[in-house]
């Protein structure tokens, strides 16, 4: 069993298993390619505006059920996730990300369950904690992605691709860029379509934040989030440096205000 392999099966021992992005879709076009599609719903800056602007009419709702368990064992208080709108979906959901989903509100938008967004970021911390630092590589095309993302790849000695991923950059070692990780982090699989495809064609694991509407398809450990608002991005990005250094015996502890630009 391979490094890979072991990883995933250690961080995913007590959770039900992501159908894997090696024996997920094959990619529909040529791999150097880019195929992000911008037109899709919930990818443009324009949607992460507006979902900011729902997280500030609606404020900590701390009164919201926003989960079906007990929140004595979160990272942070259930108010900070609210308060970040970490729980906020869209008005879409997929067949995948069904059940990270608490409830619907009146106004349509799908509730995902804190409690299990909780989950999934120890079990990706468990996972990363296990691969060589430099093997890991971030990326994010989402503008309030990528400083959460970088400060993410900072954090743990990662690397970080933020803004376009170039085509090639993992699947065509004639290009200047080309790098050869071990795992693959991104904020969202719509967005990052092109980084997603390339990590399939080479055959590495990814880690993705994953919105109500996303397809879990060619993604190996989803963590269920708002994956267009800036402060949901940051606080997830913050908990997933800190539990992964955790996990690796560091003493280092971020605190969310390294995380968060122009809050």
């Amino acid at each position: 069993m391979s490094n890979n392999e072991e990883g995933l099966d250690a961080a995913e021992r007590d959770i039900e298993a992501e159908p894997t992005g090696e024996s997920g879709a094959e990619p529909a076009t040529d791999p150097d390619t880019d195929v992000r599609d911008e037109s899709i719903e919930g990818t443009t800056d324009a949607d992460e505006a507006a979902t900011d602007e729902v997280e500030e009419s609606n404020g900590p709702a701390f009164d919201e059920d926003v989960m079906s368990g007990d929140e004595a064992d979160l990272l942070i208080p259930v108010e900070d996730y609210l308060g970040a709108g970490v729980h906020i979906g869209t008005q879409q959901k997929t067949d995948e990300m069904e059940r990270f989903i608490h409830r619907v509100r009146t106004d349509g938008l799908y509730v995902l369950d804190v409690g299990r967004t909780d989950e999934r970021i120890r079990t990706a911390a468990d996972f990363l904690a296990n691969y060589d630092p430099e093997g890991i590589l971030v990326a994010s095309s989402r503008q309030y992605g990528r400083f959460p993302a970088e400060k993410l790849a900072d954090a743990i000695g990662a690397r970080a691709r933020t803004g376009r991923f170039i085509p090639g950059t993992l699947t065509n070692p004639d290009y200047d860029g080309y790098i050869e990780p071990d795992v693959l982090v991104v904020t969202d699989p719509i967005g990052d379509a092109q980084a997603v495809t390339e990590a399939i064609t080479v055959g590495i694991p990814v880690v993705a934040m994953c919105d109500s509407n996303n397809s879990t398809s060619n993604v190996d450990l989803a963590i269920p989030t708002n994956n267009k608002g800036r402060r949901a991005l940051s606080v997830v990005y913050w908990l997933l440096a800190n539990e992964t250094l955790d996990r690796r015996g560091a003493d280092t502890v971020y605190e969310l205000d390294d995380f968060e630009e122009g809050i």
